[in-house]
């Protein structure tokens, strides 16, 4: 197994959609490559849509075909390594089965390598979940198919969503907003809060990592005015995990949680719902966020945005979150590696 320079195996890259906008920006970032400091990477799949994505954003992309992870860091400087010859054509903005089946295909291979340890970390490109399922895939999305491929619970694998400016937890993700007081419990909150303690330890060298958990109500229910979650599940979870030695505060009212002055007093936010945690950060951090699933026995990152069918091929989508998703898998496989 070769390793790259950081001492961790080279990153597999899942194609994503061909169809939308992850294979022209994960030849972005190769182009990038130097100037970004990035890991070597290579991509499952997908080199003849590689090239024609490169080619749709004025990059002459030269690809390496390899056999084996373990060639890819000694080619990544010249050549963007691809592994395997599944391919398929270059619909741009238009998905189809075809598509799809690339998209599953790369993302499966991707994710054994990672498991097995031939690659140090697995960074997803965007996906469609229609079109997959179509085809035959039931989870949810790709961090259920992540936590199924490494056989753990699906609440086990946390979603952080993080930036240079902000770190945050959905503790409910894709859910109606009038079911999150009726899901969030004790178990919930500690169990999530563990799991993302360890992982900033372990992966982002943050330990003890400082975590801030939000109210649920306006003003964090100023006192059961406005509601008893925070007296009830809320406050009585924060107790036990800072009794456990977790450095934890809140609840704190979320409508005051990120300005600047505060967001210095925390390495990531827990909040109780979807929009409570991603406004701030694609707020703050649009053009550079990074959804990060904690709680795996692998690396795994994504940009946090989807596959924008819409302007795939026109050579203006930003390729700001994938060169971070890119550069923070490749940090947090290094960590591990020297663990």
């Amino acid at each position: 197994m070769a390793a790259s320079s950081n001492g961790a195996p080279p990153l597999a890259v899942s194609l994503g959609d061909p169809a939308g906008v992850g294979p022209e920006l994960f030849a972005e970032a190769w182009s990038r490559r130097h100037e970004a400091g990035l890991s070597p990477f290579f991509v499952t799949g997908g080199a003849g849509v590689l090239v024609a994505a490169a080619r749709s954003r004025g990059i002459d992309l030269p690809v390496a075909r390899i056999a084996a992870p373990a060639e890819a860091a000694s080619l990544f400087g010249e050549a963007l390594p691809v592994l395997g010859s599944e391919d398929a054509g270059a619909s741009f903005g238009a998905p189809d089965r075809e598509g799809a089946a690339l998209a599953l295909h790369s993302l499966t291979r991707a994710t054994q390598l990672a498991i097995s340890g031939e690659a140090g970390a697995v960074v997803t490109g965007p996906i469609a979940k229609s079109r997959l399922a179509e085809i035959g895939f039931t989870q949810p999305g790709q961090t259920e198919f992540l936590a199924d491929a490494c056989g753990i619970p699906h609440e086990s694998a946390v979603m952080m969503l993080a930036g240079p400016n902000l770190r945050t937890v959905p503790l409910t993700v894709h859910v109606a907003l009038c079911e999150v007081p009726t899901l969030l419990t004790r178990d919930l909150i500690e169990s999530k809060a563990r799991i993302v303690a360890h992982a900033l330890g372990r992966d982002f060298g943050l330990s003890p990592a400082r975590i801030a958990i939000t109210g649920l109500n306006p003003h964090a229910g100023e006192d059961g005015r406005m509601g008893r979650e925070e007296i009830e599940t809320i406050a009585p979870a924060i107790a036990a995990l800072r009794e456990s030695g977790l450095a934890v505060t809140g609840p704190h009212p979320a409508d005051a949680l990120f300005a600047a002055h505060e967001r210095e007093k925390f390495d990531v936010a827990l909040c109780m719902y979807h929009d409570q945690a991603l406004i701030p950060i694609k707020t703050l951090d649009f053009d550079a966020g990074v959804n990060v699933t904690l709680g795996l026995p692998i690396v795994r990152t994504s940009p946090d945005h989807g596959t924008a069918f819409g302007i795939a091929g026109k050579g203006v989508a930003s390729p700001g979150a994938t060169i971070a998703a890119l550069r923070m898998a490749g940090e947090c496989a290094s960590r591990r590696a020297s663990i």
